[in-house]
């Protein structure tokens, strides 16, 4: 950033507003090297690619109304964008959905794994995993149910399900491991803020 940001301090002027994907890359820094002007960090993740991603966003005090909602159209291109109250927020932002899809490709890879394993063969099991999660996902997008519910809905009291919700919601399970990945990928952004 230090070695691009300066050449394009010229095209920075009075109206313009300047958006930001670059994780850890603050505010102050970019004023610094372009000028006082409007900006906004905006952080997308990788389903963007094909009009399902996320976009955290976060507009400093110069960008007017009109300009948050050409840059809301600018971003909405690729999904929903949600608009977060602070700028320290984005790096929260980056940890959840940024990181995110990474974290379910490995949730994919796991339950692969897992599946061969038990003795499927690994093509059968990666495929399985692969749809279950590409069509719960699917599920969670069109339903109106939270998370919890559709999970409820699969969950028979006694069955298969439970039992391996039983592990996976113990008190070692995946909660405290997301909350430790979650601060891990938080803190990398806040560092490289820094």
């Amino acid at each position: 950033m230090e070695k691009v940001l300066p050449g394009l301090k010229t095209a920075v002027g009075e109206k313009t507003v300047v958006v930001s994907i670059a994780a850890g890359t603050t505010l102050a820094f970019l004023s610094s090297q372009l000028g006082d002007a409007g900006m906004v960090r905006a952080m997308p993740n990788t389903p963007a690619m094909i009009g399902r991603g996320v976009t955290g966003a976060y507009a400093n005090p110069k960008v007017s109304a009109d300009q948050r909602d050409a840059v809301q159209a600018l971003l909405k291109v690729s999904g929903p964008v949600e608009w977060v109250s602070s700028e320290a927020d984005i790096d929260s932002v980056t940890a959840v959905s940024g990181s995110g899809p990474a974290y379910v490709f490995y949730l994919v890879e796991c339950m692969a794994e897992a599946g061969r394993k038990l003795g499927l063969p690994e093509d059968v099991a990666m495929r399985l995993a692969r749809e279950t999660v590409s069509g719960a996902g699917e599920l969670l997008n069109r339903s109106p149910e939270v998370a919890s519910k559709l999970r409820q809905n699969v969950t028979s009291p006694g069955g298969t399900t439970a039992a391996a919700l039983s592990v996976l919601m113990a008190d070692d399970g995946m909660q405290p491991l997301f909350d430790k990945a979650l601060e891990a990928a938080r803190t990398r952004a806040q560092e490289l803020g820094s």
